[in-house]
Formats: structure tokens, sequence, C-alpha cells
């Protein structure tokens, strides 16, 4: 098998590749399918047609076998990226002695005939910027998780590869005998459109610019569309981008992450395939939509939600779903990974889809409750809707204080998990009030179902000696996820209990500044480095408890985090700023969107 050494000619870019950290990763994608893009050019992780398919680049996860699609400087050397202004459209601007030149990375998505064009493609534009740089172009796709390469089948304009479920074609305006043959002199502008099933049939230098202008405009319109905060702007806007990404919009699901297997830490084995939808990272997700003052993501969700409900008359939902709403799940390991940067396991799949997590309950009513009190989604208050919504909240008062595996997905044993029985507190409260409006008959029951459930949250699952909540019934330890009491209205400025949760929290769980889960051992040891969310959940709660400055003291640490991008993975060392965990993750960006938000005055606060 071809390793990147032979691919590249030199040594200098397997050196490179070898050292990749997240923090050198773009995104690109349409709510289709989306791609890692790497300093050097290198496509190097991207599945097609959709999230959860098998890759077709995944030198990500094998940099020897994987495959790529790089477009780069001939000795391999790294560029520079950026995005163009409020755009998911990708630069990487090379320079040397020869001459300098820029790759444009994006996948294709603007209005067309009145409906949003999305096709699966890639498409790559190289042009010069000065002198007469020297390029070289490899494209190497695998066949899914074997790894063995497809037939290659060359034509005038393209190169077609065979043995996949659709066609995947090539097309460019480049010599084909330079592709995957060393470098050769940059003169002109050059496109190149990474086709799966539809191929290219027009001409390609007008159709590629067409295409460019109209998604950068696209995205333009659709940033101009985002509320935002008067500070915090670029991280919020970045954030949104990067949300948008992960939005699949054929069905309504939005996916945890775009990638699978990336490390917790080096060498913990922490390795999960994201690239599925939580229910309960949907809800948070969609929370940070209403906040930048988007709304179709929750109406194409909501039919997400109808589809999966429909399969189980008992509403016994799974955690987590494939992007098209089957839950065939299974995890398996590759053992012939070697993982990033030799990091293994490869998983594919994920075991928490047969897990109990009885929060998303609770979190499915809050998803869904904007709809039934705001008046301008009054054309979705159905009776079908507003059954389930009332079926959502009954089994979440009937799941509420029983063993699950909560929230962090424990491979331990489990206990009655605090936080899930708070968003079913949570869910019920808010369906009284959605009856209160829609069924008041059934208002009076579902507000004491409520308020059993508080009572019995305050006796089981508040320490009588911290005076602070604790993590599950009767312990004595604390994780991040209680300050979500705080943000949920459960405590609140007022309550004793709200600040010694938080000052708990802190004290328990505070690294260098970040927030770690918890630091009990959960069946594969204890976390080493902080989950990037949790810190953002404490901003948005000390901002909630009036604690400004302190929210935004906190809030300051982003800074600290390797991301030259804005792009945040799942977890970061707190001590070197480098970013673990899948990546880009919905989560992380869905915590700093709130955090912004509640640490921001307002702007008529700054007189704007």
């Amino acid at each position: 098998m071809p390793s990147y050494h032979h691919l590249f000619g030199n040594p200098t870019a397997a050196c490179y590749l070898a050292g990749m950290q997240l923090a050198d990763l773009g995104l690109i994608g349409n709510c289709q399918h989306a791609a890692l893009v790497a300093r050097d050019g290198a496509i190097v992780w991207s599945c097609l047609p959709r999230f959860d398919s098998p890759p077709v680049f995944a030198a990500l996860l094998d940099e020897e076998r994987g495959g790529m699609f790089r477009i780069g400087a001939a000795d391999g050397r790294a560029g520079v990226q950026s995005y163009l202004p409020n755009t998911n459209v990708l630069a990487t601007t090379f320079e040397d002695a020869s001459g300098a030149f820029r790759v444009l990375d994006f996948a294709p998505r603007f209005v067309q005939h009145g409906r949003t064009f999305r096709p699966t493609k890639i498409v790559r534009i190289v042009e010069p910027l000065r002198g007469t740089p020297r390029i070289s172009v490899t494209c190497d796709p695998i066949l899914g998780w074997s790894r063995a390469r497809p037939r290659r089948e060359v034509g005038s304009h393209h190169v077609a590869w065979h043995g996949y479920p659709a066609h995947l074609r090539l097309t460019t305006d480049a010599p084909l005998s330079y592709l995957d043959a060393g470098p050769f002199a940059l003169t002109e502008r050059k496109h190149f459109v990474l086709s799966w099933d539809a191929p290219v049939e027009e001409p390609l230098e007008p159709l590629c610019q067409r295409f460019l202008e109209e998604t950068t405009r696209y995205w333009q319109q659709w940033v101009k569309h985002c509320d935002i905060p008067p500070l915090y702007q670029e991280q919020v806007i970045r954030s949104a981008l990067a949300l948008k990404l992960h939005c699949f919009e054929d069905t309504g699901a939005i996916v945890a992450a775009v990638t699978t297997s990336l490390p917790e830490a080096p060498d913990a084995g922490r390795n999960w395939d994201y690239r599925y939808c939580w229910l309960r990272d949907a809800f948070y997700t969609l929370g940070a939509f209403r906040l930048l003052g988007h709304f179709e993501e929750r109406e194409q969700f909501l039919e997400f939600l109808l589809n999966v409900a429909s399969s189980t008359p008992s509403l016994d939902l799974a955690p987590l779903y494939r992007v098209d709403g089957k839950s065939d799940l299974a995890e398996t390991v590759l053992e012939d990974w070697p993982g990033f940067a030799g990091n293994r396991p490869v998983r594919v799949g994920n075991g928490a889809a047969l897990h109990q997590q009885h929060d998303v309950f609770g979190e499915m009513v809050l998803a869904l409750t904007p709809l039934f009190l705001d008046a301008r989604f009054r054309d979705h208050v159905t009776a079908p809707v507003l059954d389930l919504v009332g079926r959502l909240a009954d089994k979440a008062a009937q799941v509420a204080g029983k063993p699950d595996a909560g929230i962090w997905e424990v491979r331990s044993e489990w206990r009655p998990q605090t936080f899930s029985s708070l968003m079913c507190w949570a869910g019920v409260d808010r369906m009284s009030r959605i009856a209160a409006l829609h069924r008041p008959e059934a208002a009076a029951g579902h507000a004491a179902a409520a308020a059993a459930l508080r009572a019995e949250l305050l006796t089981r699952a508040v320490d009588p000696a911290r005076g602070c909540m604790v993590a599950d019934y009767g312990g004595t330890e604390v994780d991040a996820a209680l300050l979500q009491a705080i943000t949920l209205g459960f405590v609140g400025p007022g309550d004793p209990v709200a600040h010694r949760t938080v000052e708990a929290v802190r004290a328990d769980l505070e690294h260098h500044g970040w927030l770690r889960r918890y630091r009990v051992d959960d069946g594969l040891g204890t976390p080493r480095v902080a989950f990037t969310l949790c810190t953002f959940w404490l901003v948005e709660a000390l901002a909630r408890l009036g604690r400004s400055e302190e929210a935004r003291a906190v809030m300051s640490r982003v800074a600290e985090i390797r991301a030259p991008l804005g792009l945040l993975s799942e977890d970061v060392d707190p001590q070197s700023g480098v970013m673990w965990g899948n990546f880009p993750q919905a989560y992380s960006h869905v915590g700093l969107i709130h955090a912004a938000f509640a640490a921001s005055p307002r702007w008529s606060e700054v007189g704007a």
C-alpha cells in the first residue's frame, strides 16, 4: 500500500502529517457531507455521501493507508489557513521563494430554484498569487473501512474510481498527467471538483466560479441573519457557521461531530464514534440556533423526532440515532487501524445507542416547547405534536429517579443520576406551561408531577453537609452537569444551593482554570483533560447568578486554546491548550454560543 512518503515523494510531508494536531484542520461542508482539510492542503477526512457513511479519505486515522486528496506545495510544507470572511469557504495559502498560491476549498451550498442546493461535491480552486509556484496534486481515495483502493479509470478530463455504491469522479482542467505524478508549475487558475454520484457535465471554470460566488454569498447572508452579542462576536460567528455544518438537512438530524475515534487524551482509549444524532446534543444545538435567531433547524428536527418516535409506540427512545433515524449502531473496534497520532482504538458505531439515558425525554420536551409558547410557531401546534410532547413529559415523570447511564454515558454501574432527573423535571415543568395554554384540563396534573420531582431532587440530590447538589442520588461527588440546574431555573440567584453548587463544582473539578466533567472512575478510568463544554456551562451559570465579572474572566480562557480557525474540539489540555477529542464538536460550539450571550452585555447596554 502507498505511504504518504511515497505519495508526496519527500520526507517533509510525512513528518508534517505525523505531527498533525486538530488545530491544523479546517472544516468544510454543506449540511449533506463534510471534510477536514489539513494545513498542507490534504483532505484527510471525508465520509460520503453523508456524515455516517464509510470514509473516502481517512488519513486522519491512518496516515499511511487511510487515503487523502492533497493539493499543496511541491515540498509538502504547511500553508496558512483562514476562512473567507463570514463563510465556510476555507483558504489555504502557500508561499516560498518561487512564488505563492492559495487553495480555496468548499462544498457548494446556496438557494437555487427556491430550494437549497447542496450537492455531494467538494470544490477545490487553486490560484497563483505571485511568481510561478510549484504544486503537487494527489487524489488517493479508499473503499471505506477496508482501506482497499478502488479501480481507477482515466477519462479525457476526469478520473473515476469504481467499487463504491455510486460514481466517484474527479473532474479537472489541470493536465491529468500531473495527478499523482510529482510537482508541476502553476501558471494559471485550476479547478477540481470531486463528485459523488452526479458528475460534472458542464464547463468547469464557469461552474466553479459560480459555485464559489453563490456559496460565499449564501454564507455571508446567513451570518447577516444571525443575532450576535456585543462581545465575542467573531467567536460566535465562527461557532454558528461550524454548528450549521453539523446539521443533516435531508432529515433534520444534527450530528455530535463529523469524526470518529479522535482520542479524549493521549493513550486514554476513550475514542468514540460521534457521527450520529444524539437527541440531547440536538436539544442544546437548537437552543443555540434560537439565540442566533435561526429557527428552521427546529422545524426540521421536529420531523426527525416525529420519525424516530413513530418507530417505538412505547416511546423507548434511544439516546442516539443515525442521520436517517435508524438505530443499528453496534459498536465495532477496527483492530488494524492505528488511529489518530497512533491512538487506538478506532471504533465504528456507538454502544451508547443501547443505553438508557432518561434525560432525553425531558430534553425533547424542552426542544419542542418553543413551538407551543412562541406565537410565531402556531402552525406547528397540531394534535399529533401536542400528543407527542405530552407523552414525552409523562415518560419523563415515569423514569425520573431510576438508574441510568446518564449524560456522561458511564460504563460502570448505573445509579440514579441527578442530571437525568433534573432534565425530567424540566420537561414536566415546561409541559405544565404548554398544557396551560393548549390543554388546560391537563395543566394541574403536570404541575403536580413537576412539584413532586422538584421535592425529590431537593431531598435526594443535595448533600446536607456541603449544601450543594450532587451527581447522583445519595452521593457526595459533583459533576459539571449540575451547573445546568441554574440554567434551567431549578435554583436561582437567591438560592444558596445554587452558589454552593457552583463553588463545589469549581473546587472539585477545576483544572488549571478549566472544568473536568467529573473526577470518579467511570469504568474506563478518570478523565485527565478538561471537557470544553463544561467550562462554558460555568460561564453561563455565573452570569445567571449575577456574577458577570467572574463569567467574563472564565470566558477569556477561550483564547488559551490553540484553535487558529476558531474551531473547537470536545476536550482541551488546559496546560498546553492542545485540543483532543472529536473535532469539531457541536457541543463545544453550542456551549460557546450560550456562554457568549450570557456573559455579554446587551446591545442597549453598550449604546448600540
